[in-house]
């Protein structure tokens, strides 16, 4: 079945959003990327632009208790055994408003045995000379109060040199440790003296991360900002967002199963949890009935 594309521009960006999954399909300023993308009859790779609710990241066993009833979602990562990236980037969404440069999409996620919530998302995604920006709204249409949690997938693009070249600055000082095997969360340390401290930005190289951060410094209007440049170009991309996402997962996309797509970008993912969330309920949204959360973000080129 095919889905709609829905194409925005304005303020020297353009962007590519899907209505299946609400997808980032591409990202450009004056015509450079800033996202790794991908093309209009390819299937979304390693969940590229994916949108992510109402968990973000790994549910360990796909295994959690709320409100004292024990769930069990799909499997969807079967090498770790986890539910992975929530229940909406593989279904349609629908359009709600499409005007040059902004598009709104929405979806009810319905009551499951696994999921029995009702929570309905909508995504409005805009564009104008401050960069993409990203506004979400959940709201609890059910009669019982439901977890939730939200990020989105995007892989920034700094410029063409390879990845290993860029430079980040991340400004966190605590990251999340996890298990080698899984990825599933362990305990949180101080960056320091970790190969993950780019409190003062540097060189990427042969690091490899998929850990959780937080702990961010946040400029007076309680904005943190992470930026990824490309010294050769003198390019790059930055994302911002606010507290309501005390969380960043950050991945340098290694993946060896899949060569031709390892570390062709840098995935930054403002979250307002931690993985496994449902299970520590650290930093969980919880929503009432008929209450409403708010987040979202904002990708610019540098």
């Amino acid at each position: 079945m095919k889905h709609s594309d829905y194409r925005i521009e304005g303020g020297g960006y353009t962007a590519v959003v899907l209505g299946l999954g609400a997808a980032v399909r591409q990202l450009t300023h004056e015509g450079r990327p800033l996202v790794v993308g991908f093309g209009a009859d390819e299937q979304m790779p390693n969940f590229r632009g994916a949108f992510v609710a109402p968990w973000p990241n790994r549910i360990a066993d796909g295994h959690y208790s709320f409100d004292g009833v024990d769930h069990r979602l799909p499997i969807n990562e079967p090498e770790r055994n986890t539910a992975l990236h929530g229940l909406v980037f593989d279904i349609p969404w629908s359009l709600v408003e499409h005007t040059e440069s902004a598009v709104t999409l929405g979806c009810t996620i319905e009551p499951t045995e696994a999921y029995p919530f009702t929570v309905a998302l909508h995504a409005r995604f805009s564009v104008d000379g401050a960069g993409f920006r990203t506004d979400v709204t959940a709201l609890n249409t059910g009669s019982r109060r439901a977890p939730y949690g939200v990020c989105p997938h995007p892989y920034l693009v700094a410029g063409p040199s390879p990845l290993d070249e860029w430079v980040l600055d991340l400004p966190t000082a605590t990251v999340l440790t996890v298990t080698p095997d899984r990825l599933l969360p362990v305990a949180k340390e101080p960056v320091a003296g970790t190969p993950f401290d780019f409190r003062t930005a540097h060189a990427l190289g042969d690091v490899q991360i998929d850990h959780a951060f937080t702990d961010l410094e946040r400029d007076d209007a309680g904005l943190a900002t992470v930026r990824v440049t490309d010294p050769a170009s003198g390019t790059g991309t930055a994302m911002v967002w606010d507290d309501t996402c005390p969380w960043v997962q950050i991945h340098t996309a290694d993946l060896p199963l899949k060569p031709e797509n390892t570390r062709l970008g840098l995935a930054v993912e403002p979250m307002t949890c931690p993985p496994d969330a449902f299970n520590t309920g650290e930093d969980l949204v919880v929503l009432e009935p008929g209450e409403t959360h708010r987040t979202g973000w904002t990708i610019s080129a540098l």
